[in-house]
């Protein structure tokens, strides 16, 4: 207690006279703002402080669901670990809805009352703790924008249990409190006939603006219509293309961001005598029409339509099915000189013999295709169609950031378990259909809910049977709702989607078939009741939601995660991260912060542990997987990429193949790559070695020597120094000798001596560094070598901008006991005797598994992280308070010996450990302690606090903690 007492005062101290002083940052007066570019928001130390309290409270006067959404998943996470809060509110200025207080009464582990104190406009947050309270005051209100986006400022304190301001905060809220309505149905029916909703102007926190509606005008009222941000740079692009004399480009644009639209902007510049659009569904023609007539404008019999009993062969802009233009009696009465502009919607699809037959007979000025998905499965290279001419590509989460999307609200949730047994790709039919899911469903439904009036809702299921059986129970409960699969006709599904969009249906339940191709911008609710097995599709269904509709703010994705195999793809779309890298992907899942906007992304805790699971048991370097990618970025790039390539384009992480075999060659040969110029072994195995020891970047002292080195094939060392120095590196001669100590191998073991060739890669001659005479040979001789060591220099200088050069290590990046030992200057590979810790060179490197499984009494230690600032670490056993090596670790400070934390979740995460900082043993809580060994007998062990130089960041302790 006098220890969190004196913590408190060294903050606020810190905080309000004298910044200089060193205190626990935890408990430190903060200013909390929204940064995009920071990826800093008022959301997430809500978070922080909610996953952590004992309960909470806020007075807060305006609420929205949107800003209530952001915190349903964790609210719901509290209720199961029995943590309660009360919430007070007001009808201020009528700001909030009815609809709002209906959703706040499902959080049934949340009081909420009514003040009518006149011009009540409170916002602040308390949240007690054990023996303290955290405290959140200033302008943001409880709505996605004021805790996601807007310009805001609010400060955190901290207060003892007796400090009179937070004492003073809780007598004010409780004042109002207990003079409040309480929160009923009742009460909601009462308000609903006496509200009356603000006209805009009114608003005091800024709502999401929705484009206005394009309508259909005459031409000159249609030459007003303007290209938004996207666009105008879009077509720039498009232009580039056509400028360079190519006749062929590509948009690769994410669902709901205006493809039809721009496509309609770029016709009105060109300008086509005749322009010829292609569609691969019926449904899709109207719309089109309409959009373009929108932005070109012009007489009703300049559009036309071909498809079914329509054929207007001679409109100016025909709108065409590929069904229909594909016919041999079509295409042969129409000049293949016809169009002088075609676009090709969808052109994912271009692999199919109909769409090659049309694109090979007509011979257009231009040929644009557009597709939200370009990566395929079937082998059929789209880049190659357009000559590798990407015009413009504008993904998920950058069209968030342009606001160019309807922002969505995604909880991962929990799937039914029977006895015990959670939904798997093995389920069969009857357990997916039994009323206890069909219960869990409309629960989960029901809580998170939807924007809007009435839910207009996709479901979808993984088979037909359940499509239709999971259909007939939910009408059998009251909703109305219809299954569609490919079996049903076009006029059918046309005939349900206009009865979704007239609220005449509440939800529609489907396998596939609306993944894309279906435009209906009013839906407010996506549900996904199927496993993930491909993160385009994922992404598909997602899209269904996203497009702008003045009926919602946000749309609600709902994901039932089961224990499917392939969970971890679900980070893998949300994010965009291709990387295959494991550690990537746990980031992702931990830390949303990606996805910008007031768009959240939440898991329930159980669904998290069953991503990680997935992350955990998926193989994700197997062949077949970095064959895929490699096939993708090769069709790409219309070339066999290097592997700085994956890099640039956002594809495999470098170190994810190379981890994995030899080197890139060695991954070539395994993938069969054709026609690949031969190197000698020697070469492989210098190729090996860059591969293994550079390509990380972890630091770039060896790569600044290999750059020098391979400009003129040597260099001295003051130049090397010189060099270091411009980059900001350690120049010490520790560090220069470790580098020595990599590059005529003497740091390896004899197995890494081996197989890197055996012969120095530099060599060192007094001031002189040269490169070995024999690989010099090879740079000289062999262009292809040549070109993959540059690969890999330049690839490792990308990745070195992610780590520190004036330090050993970087805050929160993943390094192995290997890493250490060569960062820390040893002189040779000791990775194999650190074991937990060593003290070696004036350093001691502790390396901790936080969740320790399946292992022995004698090394089942207590290590725990008891706060971001302090980890409480245990020595080897058998060691007490005398040991040599424990009163080193004691008197670190005395002997100057540098500490360095590394601690890894569990064994499922490989060798690599995070990187926590420096530390100091705190020498009042070193305790000589016991513990049993395998044979059940007690033997010493020695536990102590380290006090961690930097704070760990809350997210990687939520992260490590969770079991």
């Amino acid at each position: 207690m006098e220890e969190l007492i004196k913590d408190i005062e060294s903050s606020l101290r810190k905080g309000f006279i004298d910044r200089n002083v060193k205190s626990t940052n935890r408990y430190e007066p903060q200013l909390l703002i929204n940064n995009q570019k920071s990826k800093e928001s008022v959301l997430s130390t809500f978070h922080e402080e909610l996953e952590n309290c004992n309960t909470f409270i806020f007075s807060v006067a305006f609420i929205t669901e949107s800003g209530l959404a952001t915190l349903k998943s964790l609210l719901l996470d509290l209720k199961r670990k029995g943590i309660n809060g009360k919430i007070l509110t007001s009808t201020f200025l009528h700001f909030n809805q009815p609809k709002v207080f209906k959703e706040l009464l499902k959080v049934t582990n949340v009081e909420v009352r009514l003040t009518d104190v006149e011009g009540f406009h409170a916002k602040g947050y308390i949240f007690e703790h054990n023996s303290y309270h955290s405290l959140i005051i200033g302008s943001s209100n409880l709505t996605a924008q004021a805790l996601k986006v807007n310009h805001e400022w609010n400060v955190k304190l901290t207060s003892y249990d007796n400090g009179d301001l937070i004492n003073h905060f809780k007598n004010q809220f409780e004042e109002i409190w207990n003079s409040a309505q309480p929160l009923t149905n009742k009460w909601i029916e009462s308000y609903e006939k006496q509200y009356q909703p603000m006209s805009k102007e009114e608003y005091v926190d800024k709502v999401i603006e929705l484009p206005e509606a394009y309508q259909v005008n005459s031409i000159e009222k249609s030459m007003e219509i303007e290209p938004n941000k996207m666009q105008v740079a879009a077509l720039s692009e498009i232009q580039a293309v056509r400028d360079a004399g190519h006749d062929k480009g590509l948009v690769v644009s994410a669902t709901g961001t205006g493809k039809t639209f721009l496509s309609a902007f770029d016709v009105r510049k060109y300008a086509p005598k005749r322009m010829l659009f292609i569609v691969h569904r019926e449904q899709i023609l109207k719309k089109a029409k309409e959009d373009f007539r929108t932005i070109l404008g012009g007489k009703d019999e300049d559009y036309g339509f071909l498809s079914g009993s329509s054929k207007d062969l001679n409109a100016r802009y025909l709108f065409a099915t590929i069904q229909s233009i594909s016919k041999d009696e079509t295409l042969t009465s129409l000049d293949p000189g016809s169009f002088d502009y075609i676009l090709v919607d969808e052109v994912h699809k271009a692999g199919a013999m109909s769409y090659q037959k049309v694109i090979d007979y007509f011979e257009p000025e231009f040929l644009m295709g557009m597709t939200a998905t370009p990566e395929r499965t079937d082998d059929f290279n789209i880049y190659e169609l357009f000559d590798y001419n990407i015009a413009y590509e504008i993904r998920l989460q950058e069209a968030l950031e342009e606001d160019m999307l309807c922002p969505f609200h995604y909880f991962g949730v929990t799937d039914f378990e029977i006895n015990g047994e959670t939904i798997d790709e093995t389920t069969q039919l009857a357990k997916l259909v039994t009323n206890e899911r069909v219960d869990h469903i409309l629960d989960k439904v029901n809580y998170y809910g939807y924007s809007g009036k009435k839910v207009r809702g996709l479901m979808f299921c993984s088979r037909k049977d359940e499509a239709k059986r999971l259909s007939e129970s939910l009408n059998d409960r009251g909703l109305k709702t219809v299954a569609l699969t490919g079996d049903d006709s076009q006029k059918y599904r046309l005939e349900c989607v206009e009865k979704l969009e007239n609220e005449e249906l509440d939800y529609i339940l489907t396998v596939d078939i609306f993944n894309e191709g279906i435009d209906i911008p009013s839906i407010n609710q996506v549900v996904m009741l199927r496993q993930t097995q491909s993160s385009i599709i994922f992404v598909q269904q997602l899209g269904r939601g996203l497009r702008k509709h003045d009926t919602k703010e946000f749309v609600t994705i709902i994901d039932f995660i089961g224990n499917y195999k392939k969970n971890y793809l679900i980070p893998v779309a949300l994010s965009g991260d291709r990387s295959q890298n494991k550690d990537n992907i746990r980031r992702k899942t931990v830390d949303t912060s990606y996805i910008t906007g007031v768009s959240t992304i939440n898991f329930e805790e159980v669904a998290k542990k069953r991503i990680y699971d997935s992350i955990n048991n998926e193989n994700l370097s197997q062949l077949k997987i970095l064959k895929d990618e490699f096939q993708q970025l090769k069709n790409k790039l219309g070339k066999t990429p290097y592997l700085v390539d994956f890099w640039k384009n956002n594809s495999i992480d470098p170190e994810v193949i190379v981890d994995k075999y030899d080197n890139y060659y060695d991954f070539l040969l395994k993938v069969k790559e054709k026609d690949l110029p031969p190197i000698d072994i020697q070469e492989f195995k210098v190729l090996t070695m860059l591969s293994k020891e550079l390509l990380n970047g972890k630091r770039l002292h060896e790569i600044a020597l290999l750059e020098l080195v391979l400009e003129n094939g040597q260099t001295n060392e003051s130049v090397y120094i010189n060099r270091l120095n411009e980059l900001g590196c350690q120049t010490n001669q520790d560090s220069l000798e470790s580098v020595k100590s990599i590059y005529n191998l003497s740091f390896f073991k004899s197995n890494d001596i081996k197989k890197y060739g055996g012969d120095s890669i530099i060599e060192f001659n007094g001031q002189t560094v040269t490169l070995n005479p024999r690989i010099l040979n090879s740079i000289n001789n062999n262009e292809y070598f040549k070109k993959l060591v540059l690969d890999i220099l330049e690839t490792s200088k990308e990745k070195a901008k992610g780590y520190r050069c004036d330090e050993p290590f970087t805050l929160y990046e993943k390094y192995s006991r290997k890493d250490a030992c060569k960062l820390l200057n040893w002189e040779q590979d000791e990775s194999s005797t650190v074991y937990g810790y060593k003290v070696k060179h004036g350093t001691c490197p502790i390396f901790v598994t936080y969740h320790k499984e399946d292992v022995e009494s004698s090394i089942d230690y207590g290590d725990e992280l008891i706060s971001p600032e302090v980890f409480k670490w245990y020595t080897r056993s058998n060691r007490t308070l005398k040991s040599k090596e424990v009163q080193k670790i004691i008197q670190a400070e005395e002997n100057g010996l540098d500490i360095h934390i590394f601690i890894k979740k569990d064994d499922d995460e490989g060798k690599d450990f995070y990187y926590l900082g420096r530390a100091k043993p705190d020498q009042s809580t070193v305790v000589q302690d016991r513990m049993l060994d395998k044979h059940g007998k007690e033997i010493p062990v020695v536990y102590m606090h380290m006090l961690l130089e930097e704070p760990v960041e809350y997210k990687l302790i939520k992260y490590i903690r969770d079991e």
